[in-house]
């Protein structure tokens, strides 16, 4: 039995159609981000230096915005749960080569669909866990900073202090 046809996976998507590039250089940047919860996928596809990177990411956001808009999903909740960049109509140009002879352009371009859906409700619990315990640690380490700067502050004051009770013994 086949998978699931692409007009019957769950989730909202977003679609790009004739978008002039080639649908190779798109599906190396969708390889990328899928499976990424949303907000990681956004931040690849800021730090990727190829064409295809912002365009996706466009359309990244415009799933998200269907997802929230149009099926009341949170935004923090979604993941990339399929992605995937499909041929689409050739423009076929000429180029005049020598002897009389000419060689055929392929000007190729591509659809891309990006469908966003919701994380199942294990994967969200262990997300939100470690989120709990990542502030956790670093509401320790600032107290521990606070703690040290306050000790510092402590040792400066009493330094300071005993400075200017020997000025005052020594002007005496």
């Amino acid at each position: 039995m086949p998978g699931l046809k692409t007009n019957e996976r769950p989730g909202t998507k977003a679609v790009l159609r004739h978008y002039r590039m080639s649908a190779t250089k798109a599906r190396v940047v969708l390889d990328l981000i899928r499976g990424q919860d949303v907000e990681r996928a956004a931040e690849i596809l800021r730090n990727t230096p190829r064409e295809a990177a912002f365009v996706i990411g466009k359309l990244l956001a415009s799933a998200v915005a269907n997802a929230v808009h149009n099926d009341d999903q949170q935004a923090e909740d979604l993941y990339v749960s399929a992605c995937f960049a499909d041929e689409g109509a050739t423009l076929k140009r000429w180029r005049p080569r020598a002897r009389g002879r000419a060689t055929r352009i392929r000007k190729r371009s591509c659809h891309i669909t990006v469908i966003v859906s919701r994380m199942p409700d294990d994967r969200l619990r262990r997300r939100r866990e470690e989120r709990q315990a990542a502030g956790a640690q670093r509401q320790r380490r600032v107290a521990e900073s606070r703690r040290r700067a306050d000790l510092a502050g402590r040792l400066s004051r009493r330094r300071h202090a005993a400075e200017a009770e020997a000025g005052l013994a020594a002007e005496a």
